[in-house]
């Protein structure tokens, strides 16, 4: 058998630094930052949201809901900011929870929402799933101008 110590180790291979390059460079875009930041500030006002819209007593499971989707959503905005190499997939899974909060609110009461409940969620949700999907496609596009391989 090959003795596989020779190898030179993954971190250092062209493709990687250059893949996490791009990745930089397009976390680092305007349009990156913004989307960013924008979602971080959903996720904080989806967190907050049942105290300040004032449904915190009314409807104690989509409190418990808005403010655990809230935080997970700003922690994505901020791990997207930080190492966006790693988190590609990560712009995905928030706009599913954006459709999650869309909808959650009548799947966990089981009944009619009241208005403010619902203008909430239904806005915050929208805008966090419109957010997601931008950065998925900043960092698709990334991708996409990627140079093309050379075969020899």
């Amino acid at each position: 058998m090959s003795n596989p110590t020779h190898y030179a180790p993954l971190a250092t291979h062209p493709d990687l630094v250059e893949m996490q390059a791009r990745y930089e460079r397009a976390a680092a875009s305007g349009p990156a930052v913004i989307t960013d930041g924008m979602t971080l500030l959903a996720g904080l006002w989806l967190a907050i949201s049942p105290w300040v819209v004032g449904f915190d007593l009314t409807a104690p499971a989509v409190r418990v809901n808005n403010l655990v989707l809230g935080i997970a959503v700003a922690v994505i905005a901020v791990a997207l900011t930080a190492a966006p190499q790693r988190m590609v997939r990560l712009s995905w899974a928030t706009a599913a929870l954006g459709a999650w909060v869309v909808v959650s609110q009548w799947i966990i009461q089981q009944s009619s929402s009241s208005a403010p409940i619902m203008i909430n969620n239904v806005v915050s949700g929208a805008l966090i799933m419109v957010l997601g999907v931008a950065a998925a496609s900043i960092l698709k596009a990334s991708e996409s101008t990627a140079a093309p391989r050379q075969t020899s």
